[in-house]
């Protein structure tokens, strides 16, 4: 005999989720085992920074990287969930260096070798917490084999890859523009640049001609570069200046004369049509300059200050000090056309939020072409597929006009650039000073200095598919996970982190990194904006498993601010957004949300009444369970003889439906649709349908068809669970442990059985047609009930007429179900010539159910609710006709679709013609 049941009355999260974790954990379940004949599975995590915390893209895809690990180790197969964290330069050297400046100190007052190891302190301290967040979250990779991209295995393949690039002449040191942050100190990539439109001016300044006849105007939003200008450009095409091209101006405020010069990348229509071209602060100027064979001037220091390549007025001058004191120069010379008011892009360091400045400066790059084109074959020729597929001709796009890779950092937390300089400057590049002496027979007497910079962290994170599975050893890791099966990360690092590790694998392995990209949407806040710190507006995931208070809440969202009008803002939003704060909704019902909105959009909103639904969703399954637990208190595993009701085949038969159609879905990554289709199963199917069709067995006389029912709703939840369980972690093993013995199931988790597979044996089209039926002559009694406000408790009388044989055998059959569920207590059967009183009416399918008016109906009700009826389908028949009539639909469709659209056609038409006859006879009344 079971154990009586021990669920909690009501699902609460809080109450399982952190121990059950533990439990899991400690048991060794996410543990990868390498002696197995079992087909591998990996996935490797996107490494987040070190310094990070969960936000809702870590959240929506390492929900989805779950789910596949999840399904493939019950599916027997042996998962890597490769997990661990990038050392993140400047986001931690930001970190410490804070910390430093608190305590009056700076990184050079304490010298390289010292601030590096206070940064090792604070991250064996403080760093990883987005590691335990996202064991709040559910995950389950190999915590075993964490890893971080400074480890020393990683940091050999790092400079391993640097070295080789280097000695192929795929890496070299060349003086080129980069983006700069003027605060840091460092050159950036264009993912840690964050762009908005901001307020500004448009001066239009007046250029002289050299030759005295006249001037030219000129529009631009920063005068502060006029002084390493080296030409003013017109549109080849532009009539206005084709007789000035050729000639030269005298450059304002200083003693150098610039030609005119055309070229196509000037817009006629921006400003006056002529453009100032200043190649060393200036991107698109850089490429006007190479064309032109322009000289490059620059004027800036590291600092954004002017240097001293301009006149001795503006050395020294920050660069909008120096734009003040230009314009006020330029007006005294009458240089100065106009002032006007101007919005425009303006790029900041995501970090230290300073405009940044294109700066040329001495960096190491990888010369990039030779390694693009393997990579853009690999995913032409198939070796590499893009899920959505669209995103293919991105990740193309962005390859073909791919340029050289900007690798070095001035910054000293990472890996250090593997090259030394002697005092004449030149450059040898090796494993370590000894290498390097040792390889170019260097006396002791010369003098090394290594290379101050440190590499850009998206090279380390290039190598990160192999790198972390032993690479460059032949390690059994290696051999067995890689290439691994699929990636998922967001589609605003395919070219910084996707292409460069497909670059990186094919160059250094032979092989592609992974086989499969899945590409997630962008999750925006719940007014479709883009979440971000400064906007107030970001979301933790924690919050949402939690909950918040509005007062925790507010102080989350302001406490980095400084600017008191910012704060201000953001808290009176926040607090008409979220008058109650947010409600805890538990971990699962959020995953769940997750995968619902999986689909190929580029962008989500969030929804927080759709995760409330889900979190009532949880509710749904945990009130089942406490159902069939309180219906199985005395049933033992194999102790009785078993008969099985048309309900028992049906949800069987259902369910086998269910596993293929997940197995469909998750294959395919439509992790929508496997949400959608246990959501309907689970709730509509199990829940509504079949727990009620159980009732009349339940509480009868059969002993034979109670034990089977007993044994069905047993099987069928514990497989269910199996099913929802890589969704919905916590509550499916928590619930499982509970009816698994009583399923004859053996172990102490979920997780030692296998995902369902189809069992053909359990499928049965008869009784899911049968049901089928069933439920539209139930739903159909309850709809009139409903609509004609009839107490549910009222027993009615039917009379049911246009029955054929079939129906009438479906009513035999199941007379004590139709007769408890839709609270019949008398059928009278029609004929042709029998004359039905006044009744309210319901379809199943050509027969009619009808419930006589008398005492019942309001006639002006009932009209009203065939009208809408009939409304609906006359919809239904239009749109039907429609593509009947339509040459090209009946041409490209399949027969069998079009087949069963001439057969809605008609069932549609028949049913119309029937309710105007109801209507007509209503009205007769």
């Amino acid at each position: 005999m079971s154990e009586t049941h021990t669920l909690d009355k009501a699902f609460d999260p809080k109450a399982i989720e952190t121990t059950r974790y533990q439990q899991w954990e400690q048991a060794g379940y996410f543990t990868t085992q390498l002696h197995t004949e079992a087909a591998p599975y990996c996935i490797m995590l996107p490494p987040p920074n070190v310094t990070g915390s969960l936000h809702m893209g870590h959240a929506f895809q390492q929900t989805l990287m779950d789910l596949l690990t999840r399904y493939h180790r019950m599916k027997g197969d042996n998962t890597l969930w490769q997990v661990g964290t990038d050392h993140a330069g400047i986001a931690t050297q930001m970190v410490v260096e804070q910390q430093l400046a608190a305590e009056n100190k700076t990184r050079h007052t304490l010298g390289r070798e010292n601030f590096i190891e206070r940064v090792w302190e604070w991250k064996d301290t403080s760093g990883g917490w987005i590691m335990q967040q996202m064991r709040r979250l559910g995950t389950s990779p190999d915590w075993s084999r964490e890893r971080f991209t400074l480890d020393p295995h990683i940091s050999d393949a790092v400079t391993k890859v640097f070295i080789q690039l280097h000695e192929e002449g795929l890496i070299y040191r060349g003086k080129r523009l980069v983006n700069w942050d003027p605060v840091l100190h460092t050159a950036i990539s264009d993912l840690e640049v964050t762009t908005e439109e901001e307020s500004g001016s448009l001066w239009h300044l007046r250029y002289p001609l050299t030759d005295g006849s006249g001037h030219v105007v000129v529009a631009t939003t920063r005068p502060e570069t006029l002084l390493g200008d080296a030409a003013i450009a017109v549109n080849p095409e532009d009539e206005r200046f084709k007789d000035l091209v050729g000639k030269t101006v005298a450059l304002p405020l200083t003693d150098r004369a610039i030609p005119i010069i055309a070229d196509e990348y000037v817009d006629p229509a921006f400003g006056t049509g002529c453009v100032k071209i200043t190649p060393a602060h200036d991107f698109n100027d850089a490429d006007v300059g190479k064309r032109h064979e322009l000289p490059i001037l620059n004027i800036f220091t590291p600092d954004a200050c002017l240097n001293d390549d301009v006149p001795a007025a503006y050395r020294g001058l920050d660069r909008f000090e120096a734009r003040k004191k230009i314009i006020k120069d330029l007006e005294k010379q009458q240089l100065v056309e106009k002032i006007e008011d101007h919005t425009r892009p303006v790029p900041r360091g995501d970090r230290s939020g300073a405009i940044i400045e294109p700066y040329l400066t001495d960096q190491w790059y990888v010369k990039i072409a030779p390694l693009a084109q393997p990579a853009v074959d690999a995913v032409k020729n198939g070796d590499i597929t893009f899920v959505p597929k669209n995103w293919e001709k991105t990740y193309f796009e962005w390859m073909h006009n791919i340029e050289d890779w900007c690798i070095s950092r001035q910054i000293w937390w990472g890996h250090r650039i593997p090259a030394w300089y002697d005092e004449e400057g030149t450059v040898y590049v090796g494993e370590s000073e000894s290498a390097v002496r040792e390889k170019h027979n260097l006396a002791d007497d010369i003098t090394l200095t290594q290379d101050s910079d440190v590499l850009d962290t998206w090279f380390s994170s290039a190598l990160w598919p192999f790198s972390t599975l032993g690479w460059p050893e032949k390690t059994p890791e290696l051999n067995h996970f890689y290439p691994g099966n699929v990636l998922i990360t967001g589609f605003d690092i395919i070219f910084f982190w996707v292409a460069r590790m497909i670059m990186m694998g094919l160059k250094f392995t032979g092989e592609v990194p992974f086989k499969e990209v899945y590409i997630t949407g962008l999750i925006r806040d719940a007014k479709g904006q883009k979440m971000s710190k400064s906007k107030g507006n970001v979301i933790d995931p924690i919050d949402l498993i939690d909950g918040i208070t509005l007062e925790d809440l507010v102080k989350k969202r302001t406490a980095h601010l400084m600017q008191a009008s910012k704060v201000n803002e953001i808290e009176a939003t926040t607090r008409k957004d979220f008058p109650e704060g947010i409600s805890a909704f538990g971990t699962d019902a959020l995953r769940f949300y997750l995968c619902a909105v999986a689909t190929a959009a580029r962008e989500i909103r969030l929804d927080f009444a759709r995760i409330e639904g889900y979190r009532h969703f949880c509710n749904k399954l945990w009130n089942a369970a406490r159902y069939v637990l309180m219906n199985t208190e005395n049933y033992t595993p194999g102790a009785a003889p078993t008969a099985l009701s048309l309900a028992d085949h049906y949800i069987q038969s259902r369910l086998q439906t269910l596993i293929a159609d997940i197995h469909k879905h998750f294959t395919q990554y439509r992790f929508d649709l496997a949400a959608q289709a246990l959501y309907e199963f689970t709730w509509n199917e199990y829940c509504d349908w079949y727990l009620e069709l159980c009732k009349p067995v339940l509480n009868g006389d059969d002993e034979a068809l109670k034990y089977g029912t007993q044994t069905t709703l047993l099987q069928v939840l514990e497989t269910l669970l199996r099913l929802i369980h890589p969704i919905m972690p916590f509550i499916t093993d928590t619930i499982w442990q509970q009816i698994a013995p009583r399923a004859g199931k053996p172990g102490k988790s979920i997780m030692e059985h296998a995902f369902p597979d189809v069992d053909n044996a359990l499928c049965s089209p008869s009784a899911e047609a049968q049901i089928a039926w069933l439920k539209q002559v139930i739903i159909g009694v309850r709809n009139i009930r409903g609509e004609m406000n009839i107490s549910p408790n009222k027993t009615l009388s039917i009379l049911v007429k246009n029955a054929t044989a079939q129906d009438k055998d479906y009513f035999a059959r199941n007379e004590s179900f139709i007769k408890q569920l839709a609270k019949i207590d008398a059928i009278t059967w029609l004929t042709e010539k029998d004359e039905a009183p006044p009744a309210a009416t319901a379809l199943a399918g050509e027969m009619e159910m009808l419930i006589p008016m008398a005492g019942l109906i309001d006639k002006k009700a009932e009209s009203a609710r065939l009208d809408k009826a009939l409304t609906k389908l006359t919809k239904e028949l239009t749109r039907a006709q429609s593509q009947l009539n339509n040459p090209n639909y009946l041409a490209k469709a399949p027969k069998e679709v079009v087949e069963k659209l001439r057969q809605h056609h008609d069932e549609t038409a028949a049913s119309v013609e029937k309710l105007q006859k109801q209507l007509a006879e209503l009205a007769a009344l």
